[in-house]
Parts: structure tokens; sequence; C-alpha cells
């Protein structure tokens, strides 16, 4: 089995990558099995431009090939917020919960019908001396009024998908790997992967 780094220390995003690219025969590895005390700042203004930074970062640093996601909430309502803030809308520790309820307290007085939104992924795949690549993937939903399921990560509890009629938090991994936008991002990914393996 090939081995593949995922730039990141998000164990919710790691097994993301575990269910979709293991069925490939890849063996995924984090920044905690392969250089724990490496954090890129994220200081990009889109999620294209933060996992080009954290792709091209890492994979100069440990000479190997290595895939950057980044990834966030767009809300409509909310103008395209939390965005790339996603992970910290709430502060920078980096609450989930707080991030939840703050998505919900501001979207109390939107009607049902206005309350659209959609993942967004961006994943680059870096190697060194070589373009870097990237790729990405959307998912379609709305928001929810309160919290439903206990699986997932992040905003996965309050994110509904009309055609599974689920949140995501509601969903089994592999159902969550069909629709999500980490699944769709790393299913263009895999298209381009055989190639990667021979470096």
């Amino acid at each position: 089995m090939k081995e593949i780094i995922i730039a990141t220390k998000n164990k919710g995003k790691a097994k993301d990558f575990e269910t979709l690219l293991e069925p490939m025969g890849y063996r995924v590895l984090t920044l905690y099995d392969v250089a724990p005390h490496m954090d890129v700042e994220e200081t990009g203004e889109t999620f294209e431009k933060n996992a080009i930074l954290k792709a091209e970062t890492i994979a100069q640093e440990l000479q190997a090939t290595v895939i950057a996601d980044d990834s966030g909430l767009e809300i409509d309502a909310l103008g395209g917020e939390p965005g790339v803030y996603s992970a910290r809308y709430s502060g920078e520790e980096k609450n989930d919960e707080s991030n939840i309820d703050k998505v919900l307290q501001k979207m109390v007085q939107v009607p049902e019908t206005e309350r659209t939104a959609r993942f967004r992924c961006v994943l680059a795949l870096a190697t060194p001396g070589k373009e870097t690549i990237i790729f990405e993937g959307t998912c379609e939903g709305m928001i929810t009024d309160e919290r439903k399921g206990e699986n997932g990560f992040g905003y996965d509890p309050i994110f509904y998908v009309p055609a599974l009629q689920k949140t995501m938090a509601e969903m089994e991994p592999s159902e969550k790997a069909s629709v999500s936008h980490r699944g769709n991002a790393i299913r263009e990914l895999g298209k381009a992967m055989p190639g990667v393996s021979d470096n």
C-alpha cells in the first residue's frame, strides 16, 4: 500500500481522507505521523491560497508529495460567511460547538427557504520541483435550526443535504463520502493519483 501525506492535524479530516483514499490503495499519513512540530498559518484570503500555502510549504520541508485541504462553509444569507474563517469563526481556539452556536444565532431570523449553503473544499497536491495541482469539490445544502446527528465534525450537525434527507452528522462515513465536498474533491484528485505514486 502506497503512503500519502495529508497536511492536517484535524482527525475528522484525516478520517474523511482515509475513507476515500484507502480503497484506492493509499495509506493516509497526517502531520501527527510525519511532522508533529509543523504548523502552517493560514494567511490566505481564499481556500485555494491556503491549500497551496500548506501543501507547498510542507512538501518542501519533507521533500515529499503532500495533499493539503482548505475547506469551509459558505452561507448565502450571511454573505458567504464563515468561509475561510470556518474553523475559527467564533475565535482562535477553533471550537466546533461555539462556531455552530454563532451560526445558529446569526441565522435565527432567516426563513427556511433562504437558509441555503454549501460546503466547499479545495485540495492542493504539491510535489517538490513540480507544479502544484488544484482540485475542488462542493456540496449544496441547507442550514438547520438545531443540531441533528452525532457523526462527523465541524458544522455537520446543522448542514442538511436534501438529496439524502439527513444532516451530514446523521450520515455514516460512506454515505457522507458519497456526497460531501471533500469526497467530490478527492474523487477529482483520485483521477490524478496514479501519476503521483511514481514520485
